[in-house]
């Protein structure tokens, strides 16, 4: 593992590294800095010195880059977040995944309290990109996006290709394509969810008798209210406001790039991960990127799954199974 990687997993961990004086000082929570990194940190002393000396190293510090699961032989996985940039939505599907897949995660600006989020699609990839020509400056790479991720994903990818990159695929993980995001489409889909929830109660409703409906009423307020109660209190214990109020700002500066953007075609292999096989066919439009890239698979989750749940429990590990199932894994490498 180079100084650069090193210096990203410590990130990863809260872990804060800079040079003072001469000297490398440490920052560190509680029960994060193990022995083996104290020692590591030693060893590595002169060559982290000489990495922070300049103004240039300093810019490539991979803020961009978090690891989620830095080792492996495999080739390595950068995955765009959705709309928010919380890069641990990945998290249990990289357990499924294994040691031997490194995966790593693309925080985008903004989130650091410091940065402004950026406000175009091709500006964000290119921040990106450069994060990971400095990080690991040959290839090959995977390139990952989930949900308003892929946009920025598929972008990443193609701008990476023109540098001379080798990108051995694009997996997009329940992504809609790019044109979903403006404002005639986004219309058309609060329609749809709402129809769809509206016919879901009607069948309901016409099967029961009127004693019945009723307590369906009260059942369904009661679920309602517990889930609001629910999402207020996982709020307020995990996120802070300001936290919040960072992803908020992230994800209206997401959705306003995706509205603007128009994809290219792809000279390279694209795989479509979708929830279920009814959402192909929703006005998200998944299969128009078909038209956009040279090669195209699909992978279908259960009937049951959607966009929100797909990379959490149970779904996690279906997902895993068959993006390495996938035709461009052969005797568990990629080719």
């Amino acid at each position: 593992m180079n100084t650069a990687a090193f210096l990203a997993t410590l990130r990863g961990r809260d872990i804060q590294v800079w040079a003072e004086g001469g000297q490398l000082r440490c920052n560190a929570p509680p029960g994060t800095l193990s022995t083996e990194f104290r020692d590591e940190l030693r060893q590595r002393k002169a060559d982290i010195l000489k990495f922070l000396d300049t103004a240039e190293s300093l810019a490539r510090q991979q803020r961009a880059i978090i690891p989620l699961q830095p080792h492996g032989t495999r080739t390595p996985v950068f995955a765009v977040a959705g709309h928010n940039g919380d890069v641990f939505c990945y998290r249990t599907l990289v357990q499924y995944l294994g040691g031997e897949q490194p995966f790593f995660g693309l925080q985008p600006p903004g989130l650091d309290g410091q940065s402004q989020p950026l406000t175009c699609i091709e500006d964000l990839a290119a921040y990106f990109a450069a994060q990971i020509k400095a990080f690991q400056p040959e290839g090959p790479y995977i390139i990952a996006g989930y949900c308003a991720g892929g946009a920025t994903a598929f972008e990443l990818a193609q701008q990476l290709l023109r540098a001379r990159s080798n990108v051995k695929l694009v997996a997009l993980f329940g992504a809609p394509y790019a044109t979903a995001y403006r404002f005639g489409s986004q219309m058309q889909l609060r329609l749809e969810t709402e129809w769809g929830r509206i016919k879901r109660h009607f069948r309901a409703l016409a099967s029961l008798s009127g004693q019945r409906r009723r307590a369906y009423f009260l059942d369904k307020l009661k679920l309602i209210r517990s889930g609001a109660e629910s999402k207020i209190k996982n709020q307020k214990s995990k996120i802070t406001p300001d936290v919040l109020a960072q992803r908020i700002k992230v994800q209206h500066a997401t959705i306003a790039a995706l509205a603007r953007y128009t994809p290219r075609h792809f000279p390279g292999r694209l795989e479509l991960f979708l929830p279920c096989k009814a959402w192909a066919d929703s006005s998200r439009q998944p299969l128009r990127w078909r038209s956009v890239a040279e090669r195209v698979e699909e992978h279908y989750g259960a009937d049951d799954c959607h966009t929100d749940v797909m990379l959490l429990e149970p779904h996690a590990r279906n997902f895993a199974e068959l993006f390495e199932q996938s035709e461009v894994y052969k005797n568990g490498m990629i080719v």
